[in-house]
């Protein structure tokens, strides 16, 4: 038996339906790179492994690693022992299909961390926590609205596709969680920008929740700025729609051009 690494935030699917549920929205096809991100004991692994001839995973813990080693041949299952947000996903290829239980205590950072990638993949289904999704998904003007919000909706298109009970896990979590789809924009569908620039100033504006525009991004866009682009500076950051995001960025790069 593996025991569950705290450290790892390891919380294991066991429930059938939800792991067939999630296969179903995937629909991976002989031919495709999949790549399964924190395979642990294999609930997702086996049933894509039923579709796929071969399929990727990356996997952190070396004890899970080596049980995976010894279950399927390196014919079956690519194996890249390692931390998920140090990966090179780019090194697979094009057209990446990536899934994935995401460790709940590293979701954030790796979600940052694929939008990198973001060009290499086709798309994503993740399990994660259900306060994650909503955030991701979540609009303009509302409490779950916030920097993951933004950064993912300039690059992604995102579905929420089911809600997961704690009892779908061993051991349950204290939270809910919830399967998402992420499909990366076409290059038509993305402004073009000056990336890091988007970057700060999304970061800049929400890193004082309660703070307005005018005390969080003062120090980057002046009173005339916010006022050539018809943005009340009185409104705090999760007021603003991306297009809004986008056009201070723009603003602030024609400045220093």
């Amino acid at each position: 038996m593996h025991t569950p690494r705290k450290r790892f935030g390891q919380n294991f699917l066991v429930d059938d339906g939800i792991v067939h549920a999630i296969v179903n929205a995937i629909r991976p096809q002989p031919g495709e790179t999949v790549v399964e991100i924190g395979p642990g004991l294999g609930a997702l692994t086996r049933p894509l492994l039923e579709c796929l001839p071969h399929l990727h995973v990356v996997e952190l813990d070396r004890d899970i690693v080596a049980r995976l080693q010894k279950t399927w041949p390196p014919e079956r299952l690519t194996i890249h022992a390692g931390d998920a947000l140090k990966f090179d996903f780019g090194t697979l290829g094009h057209d990446l299909r990536v899934v994935g239980n995401l460790p709940y205590n590293i979701s954030s950072p790796l979600l940052f961390q694929l939008m990198t990638f973001a060009p290499h993949i086709r798309d994503m289904h993740f399990m994660l926590q259900k306060e994650v999704v909503e955030r991701m998904v979540a609009a303009p003007a509302t409490s779950d609205y916030g920097r993951l919000s933004v950064m993912l909706q300039r690059r992604f298109h995102m579905e929420w596709l089911l809600d997961v009970p704690p009892t779908a896990f061993d051991p349950p979590p204290k939270v809910d969680s919830a399967v998402v789809r992420l499909i990366p924009k076409t290059p038509a569908e993305i402004a073009p920008l000056d990336e890091p620039l988007f970057a700060r100033v999304v970061a800049t504006a929400f890193s004082q929740r309660r703070k307005t525009l005018r005390n969080t991004l003062g120090g980057l866009l002046k009173p005339e700025g916010f006022a050539a682009l018809g943005i009340d500076a009185g409104l705090r950051a999760e007021a603003l729609p991306l297009a809004d995001f986008e056009a201070i960025a723009r603003h602030l790069a024609a400045q220093t051009a």
